[in-house]
């Protein structure tokens, strides 16, 4: 057995084959793995393609070994997912975001097999389940081909507007310009759907109606004394105004995904402020760029061509115009188009930026190496910084799912105030659910805080570590939960799943989930972008509008249609209306 530190997060084939379907054993094939150092292997003793066993000290789980150059010596790397979740530290200091970075574990050679997502729910209740994905062919559809221009792509923050989509014989036959990503999501949309609206009785989900569906629904809603309605980031601002309502309605916790990806970025910005630009000035004006814990090649594909490194500007040529600087934990594709790559230590962030910051004020570092460092880089890093015409600072989840958190961002944006002394500096946070950002500002409008609201008091309240989804399933506080266009089970850590699938569920989304294969309620809706149309935000917050490029199913309305029939209902209930 032998000791790591395990770094979980994106991967371009993790992202594709979740657009194909979570169920599909392409899928686990390329999340339920563990990327090693091959010096590492010899040291475990296991072969590329091996299976091991991960240990942390809130879990373990079995996945295949995989050889990678690119992962450094004693760190780890498994990608974000159902496996990489049950081992992360649920900690959330006080941000509401688990720590999915960093995290110290041991690895050890197992003879054990790679258990598949059904078989790793039943670990987490015994609710029985079937579920029945289903072709849909609709004759009212229109079966002549014709080709949409100017799609928005509704996958992540980079929201692509530039697409062309073909529908042929009402299914989408040919995708342009999209990403991989955002081309696996277009082409694949309606796999593992399910087109009945579903309820348990007597334990065992049964098809129903859309009308019983919302009366379970609202029943739950109405009578719980503190549920979570979480999730909103993959579907329209329209849908979430709805959600706000519902919210204060029931006197429940709001939450959205950006607390277990950007909501410490959120607290950073709320202590200091931000310097803030677009994507577009950034492509037209940006001479250095520098990618901060984040790997955009795979998790935003198109963001390095159409918006930053290889981006054509109006007053900058492209790739031989600008700097580009990376600094991460282990090497990444990204790395691979840096002039300069910096490997910073795992949780020490915080510790290299404030050098950073010295160094740029002109204070001494008396360190000879700081996180890992050679103070002869930091004071070179500081030099090319402040050299810039117009600089960007593009951060992920390196910085917000580490040690220090909201903490890491206050400081990376301190360092872009203290830049701008010098020359131009701006910041921004890789956002990576397409409507993320949406989420947030839509949130702001309409209670003051961006994410973590808690209506129990009949008033907006906003304390992260505390009414955040993630603090309130894991304290086991919540009685309820509806989720919506989301789905946790995947993605949130194991003592959270665990409360999540004791208390009665309501899921609300396009497609089957783990989520849903644990909910009291499912109904399905359409797709955002696909099937209705709506209002998204880009990641640096230009609002964009959504189109619909064909008719969804027979039945099948949209978040927000449903959620306003499902606001009327627990009216009804709780208002006597």
């Amino acid at each position: 057995m032998s000791n790591f530190t395990l770094i979980t997060g994106r991967t371009l084939e993790q992202g594709r084959t979740l657009e194909i379907g979570k169920f599909t054993k392409d899928y686990m094939d390329r999340c339920a793995i563990c990327e090693i150092n091959p010096e590492d292997l010899k040291k475990i003793g296991v072969e590329s393609g091996s299976n091991v066993k991960v240990k942390t000290a809130f879990g373990e789980v079995v996945v295949k070994a995989v050889s990678s150059p690119s992962s450094s010596p004693n760190i780890v790397f498994i990608p974000m997912g159902f496996w990489a979740n049950a081992v992360v530290n649920p900690n959330t200091q006080g941000s509401g975001m688990p720590t999915f970075k960093g995290v110290p574990c041991e690895i050890e050679p197992t003879t054990e097999p790679v258990t598949p997502i059904y078989d790793l729910l039943k670990k987490f209740h015994k609710k029985p389940y079937e579920y029945k994905f289903s072709e849909h062919s609709d004759p009212s559809q229109p079966q002549n081909e014709y080709t949409v221009s100017n799609v928005v792509c509704c996958f992540c923050g980079c929201i692509c507007d530039d697409l062309e989509v073909t529908v042929k014989g009402s299914k989408i036959s040919s995708v342009r310009s999209a990403c991989a990503i955002g081309t696996a999501k277009l082409l694949n949309y309606a796999k593992e759907r399910v087109y009945k609206p579903m309820i348990r009785k007597n334990g065992e989900f049964v098809e129903t109606s859309l009308d019983e569906a919302l009366n379970t629904a609202a029943k739950i809603l109405a009578e719980a004394k503190y549920p979570v309605l979480y999730g909103w980031s993959s579907t329209s601002n329209e849908a979430m105004r709805v959600g706000v309502r519902l919210a204060e309605l029931v006197g429940g916790v709001l939450d959205n995904t950006a607390v277990c990806c950007h909501g410490p970025t959120v607290l950073g910005t709320q202590q200091t402020g931000v310097v803030k630009a677009t994507l577009g000035q950034m492509k037209n004006r940006a001479d250095l760029i520098v990618y901060w814990g984040c790997n955009p090649i795979f998790a935003h594909p198109r963001h390095t061509i159409r918006y930053s490194a290889m981006a054509k500007g109006r007053f900058v040529p492209g790739r031989k115009g600008r700097k580009i600087i990376v600094v991460d934990v282990r090497p990444s594709p990204t790395t691979k188009i840096a002039d300069l790559y910096v490997q910073v230590n795992p949780g020490m962030d915080y510790e290299l930026i404030t050098a950073l910051r010295m160094a740029v004020k002109e204070h001494t570092i008396e360190a000879p190496v700081v996180a890992g460092v050679p103070r002869e880089k930091i004071l070179e890093i500081a030099e090319m910084l402040k050299s810039a015409k117009f600089g960007v600072i593009f951060f992920g989840m390196g910085l917000t799912m580490t040690s220090g958190k909201g903490r890491n961002v206050e400081e990376a944006i301190k360092l872009v105030q203290d830049l701008n002394e010098w020359t131009k500096f701006v910041l921004l946070a890789m956002r990576g659910h397409y409507n993320v950002t949406g989420t947030n500002a839509v949130m702001t409008w309409l209670t003051g805080f961006p994410y973590a609201i808690d209506f129990s008091r009949g008033y907006p309240r906003h304390n992260p570590g505390v009414t955040s989804a993630t603090d309130v399933l894991i304290r086991e506080d919540a009685d309820a939960a509806l989720i919506v266009a989301s789905d946790p089970v995947s993605h949130f850590p194991k003592k959270a799943i665990e409360h999540l699938s004791k208390i009665p569920t309501i899921v609300i989304d396009p497609r089957w989930s783990p989520t849903a294969a644990l909910a009291d309620v499912f109904i399905p809706t359409s797709f955002v972008g696909i099937e209705c149309e709506g209002t998204v935000y880009r990641m640096d917050g230009v609002p964009l509008r959504a189109k619909k490029i064909l008719n969804p199913p027979d039945g099948i309305l949209s978040d927000e249609e449903v959620l306003e029939k499902l606001v009327e209902k627990v009216e009804a209930l709780k208002l006597g209306r």
